[in-house]
């Protein structure tokens, strides 16, 4: 009796500290191909680690099996940077300023997304992972910027990753202006194509100043993205950008405890 007592006394002083028995969330990671190799950059796991959740890097494969089987061990998904994406999954013919095309990666991250987002699983898409994002979700792309945004500025920049090379708005209200704690911020940015048409469902919440979208979310917030790189910034102890991934674990922590 002794020992039930303390042992309830024990969880009493350590609920208040945040020190429950919950388990941290399971994110999987998306990762890029390069030959015999699947990659994520550590930039992603550690700031999946920093925001409190457990990070595991999501093998590509173009099995639907498979990648349920994925889904069912993860409680939140990310959705990370690289390569262009096949303009014919958007109903488009390539541009003559279109990048490296890996269509066995276009496969995995579109299903990936599918499947998340069809279990009310939380997604969080960066970069590539915010246009794959859209697309999955009905959007289509704008191929090239440069050729393709009247008066555009720099989007890939020549800078540090930590550096916030162009400042976006952020749409008073949204799920991004409301994590961030503000209307404008510096971002960093390696890209030449962004979401063209949003997805039906999703609305655009940040915007750089020559209109490229920089920000989408979902109807339900369960699913959102950004342009940048906020995984550069945490990376480098920037942590100001922290709250988008601090978002996407509690978010899943939320789906893990419905389940």
């Amino acid at each position: 009796m002794k020992r039930l007592s303390l042992a309830i006394a024990v969880v009493m002083l350590l609920v208040p500290l945040g020190l429950s028995a919950q388990k941290k969330p399971v994110i999987g990671v998306s990762c890029s191909i390069d030959g015999s190799t699947v990659e994520a950059g550590m930039t992603y796991v550690v700031s999946v680690r920093k925001a409190g959740g457990i990070p595991f890097i999501i093998p590509l494969t173009t099995s639907e099996k498979e990648i349920d089987e994925y889904l069912d061990h993860i409680d939140g998904l990310l959705m990370t940077g690289g390569e262009d994406v096949s303009p014919l999954l958007f109903g488009q013919q390539p541009s003559r300023n279109l990048g490296e095309v890996v269509p066995d990666r276009d496969i995995y991250d579109l299903t990936l997304i599918r499947k998340a987002v069809k279990r009310g699983m939380p997604v969080f898409g960066i970069c590539r992972g915010i246009q794959c994002l859209n697309i999955a979700m009905g959007g289509d792309m704008i191929q090239d910027i440069p050729s393709e945004v009247p008066n555009a500025i720099q989007h890939r920049q020549n800078a540090p990753r930590s550096y916030g090379s162009h400042t976006i708005k952020i749409t008073k209200g949204s799920l991004i202006a409301k994590l961030l704690g503000v209307e404008e911020i510096a971002v960093n940015s390696f890209h030449h194509q962004a979401c063209g048409k949003v997805a039906p469902g999703y609305k655009v919440t940040a915007r750089a100043s020559d209109g490229v979208i920089e920000a989408i979310e979902s109807a339900d917030g369960k699913s959102f993205g950004v342009q940048f790189h906020p995984e550069g910034f945490v990376y480098s102890g920037k942590d100001e950008v922290l709250p988008l991934f601090k978002h996407l674990v509690k978010l899943a922590q939320e789906y893990s405890a419905s389940r």
